[in-house]
């Protein structure tokens, strides 16, 4: 009788993916994908961001190096992204990006401005959240925005590359500005697409959201100094 009980308890406490995912509404598999997803990224934001401390007192390596390793790196994390080896392209691709961060918070941290930095890092995770939390509860699909991102993204490189040879204050403005809606509709877009069964590759997932933070915590950063006056 014990163990008929303790048999009893065991299935009325344990809850498998698929039972969760049915109360949730959302698939096993992309149950899977999410928690995979969520893993993968808090391990590499972590990295990330001890690569960042690392390099605080360093030199940044500029624009066009900046540039030319972020686009390699996450070419070559697309080329592997089924293969264990896309992990490791996946953290030397945040390694990457939180190292060429770390001058920048280290300079700023020198300039007194230590608290746009928390404001900032603090801004992005509740945007994060709230946002995350938006499309899992909802479960509403931001499919229908994907051709949005594609011109808005197009249209922010471009206005990057002005604004970087142009040197005008008021155009970086504008690039931080609508890289900040970007990435918050990068954010609502990438989990939507996780729990409705449009990725199924949790590395994928994990870039797709790691640039959307990093781009956001960075386009925070920007406003906040330039409204601060400190820019």
């Amino acid at each position: 009788m014990e163990d008929r009980r303790f048999g009893v308890q065991q299935n009325q406490g344990a809850y498998s993916t698929t039972e969760k995912g049915r109360a949730t509404g959302i698939s096993a598999d992309a149950m899977n994908v999410l928690r995979n997803t969520y893993m993968l990224l808090g391990m590499t934001l972590a990295f990330s961001a001890l690569t960042a401390f690392l390099n605080m007192n360093g030199t940044h390596p500029g624009f066009l190096i900046t540039i030319v390793g972020y686009i390699g790196l996450l070419f070559a994390t697309y080329k592997l992204k089924n293969s264990p080896w896309g992990i490791v392209t996946t953290f030397a691709l945040t390694g990457f990006m939180g190292f060429t961060l770390g001058p920048i918070i280290g300079q700023m941290v020198a300039a007194g401005a230590s608290q746009i930095v928390a404001n900032a890092l603090a801004l992005t995770a509740t945007a994060f959240v709230g946002l995350s939390a938006t499309a899992i509860i909802t479960k509403k699909d931001f499919s229908f925005l994907s051709s949005f991102l594609t011109a808005g993204a197009f249209v922010l490189i471009g206005a990057m590359l002005l604004a970087f040879f142009m040197q005008s204050s008021i155009l970086h403005l504008a690039v931080s500005a609508g890289f900040t809606i970007f990435a918050s509709i990068m954010i609502l877009f990438e989990t939507s697409r996780i729990i409705n069964g449009g990725e199924r590759n949790y590395i994928i997932a994990t870039v797709g959201l790691y640039v959307a933070i990093y781009n956001l915590f960075v386009s925070l950063l920007h406003l906040m100094m330039a409204f601060s006056g400190d820019d």
